[in-house]
């Protein structure tokens, strides 16, 4: 049965149980606790500063995981223990090889505009890679590539939701493309932060995810992933208080760890 109204529970960090189209969907899935470590790469660790809201044992059945990238926020090691070798897991090129590695013989990796289709009910969910840059300039072949997600539901031909998820992406020319081909984006789920290591800017800030919201144009946005490590330098409320100076506050959604929120746009109030 398809579901009317797309939800999203989010966990932390940028790990959310996504229902949508009559599927449950995983993303980034972080579960690590207050004060344990994440591996960054290059002989990097981050602290965490938060719980997450649920447990794997805790999560409904899923039917997938999205993985923007693998890095160990992303993709921890509660996550290579605990979660079902023979999960789906959408995700990179470089990250399935890496998965395969472990067991987890259902990851599948797409190269950038490629898709990944669910079919249940006659509904289709298509998962598609959208481009993504984690670091910048040439700064950026030192890290895991990294992809966004395009989610469409189409039923009987038509399409009903469309859902953008950006993956730890920072705002670069090459995202131009997304609106382009995307038009018509129902919501966006903006992986936030402003992470920085050695003063290096490696996800969005408020600035530029106040941009990259005025590019995809989203009827919209939910951020995630911005205060649980100590390498995120870019609060929350610094988004929210540039989206009101910008004038489109009220299509942003701010949405609590254990909270589950829809993903269908705010009503318009009628004029006075």
């Amino acid at each position: 049965m398809t579901v009317e109204h797309p939800q999203v529970t989010f966990i932390g960090t940028a790990t959310t149980v996504l229902r949508i189209g009559g599927f449950t969907l995983l993303t980034d899935p972080n579960f690590l606790h207050r004060g344990q470590r994440a591996y960054l790469g290059k002989g990097l660790w981050s602290r965490r500063r938060t719980d997450p809201a649920l447990g794997i044992a805790q999560l409904p059945h899923l039917d997938a995981v999205v993985l923007s990238h693998l890095h160990g926020d992303h993709f921890d090691r509660v996550a290579r223990r605990e979660l079902d070798r023979e999960l789906p897991i959408v995700t990179t090129p470089a990250a399935e090889r890496k998965l395969r590695r472990w067991g987890f013989r259902a990851a599948e990796g797409l190269p950038t505009w490629s898709s990944r289709e669910l079919h249940r009910d006659g509904t289709t969910v298509r998962l598609t890679s959208m481009p993504g840059k984690h670091g910048p300039g040439a700064l950026d072949r030192l890290l895991p590539d990294v992809m966004g997600t395009m989610i469409d539901v189409e039923r009987a031909g038509r399409r009903e939701f469309r859902l953008y998820v950006t993956g730890d992406t920072l705002n670069r020319p090459l995202l131009s493309d997304i609106p382009e081909r995307y038009p018509d984006i129902d919501a966006m789920l903006i992986h936030l932060g402003g992470t920085k290591i050695a003063g290096i800017l490696l996800t969005m800030d408020a600035r530029q995810g106040a941009d990259l919201v005025e590019l995809i144009r989203p009827k919209l946005t939910v951020p995630i992933h911005y205060d649980d490590y100590p390498v995120f330098r870019s609060p929350l409320a610094h988004f929210v208080d540039e989206a009101r100076r910008r004038g489109w506050v009220r299509q942003v959604r701010t949405i609590a760890r254990g909270e589950t929120a829809p993903l269908t746009p705010p009503a318009r109030t009628p004029p006075a």
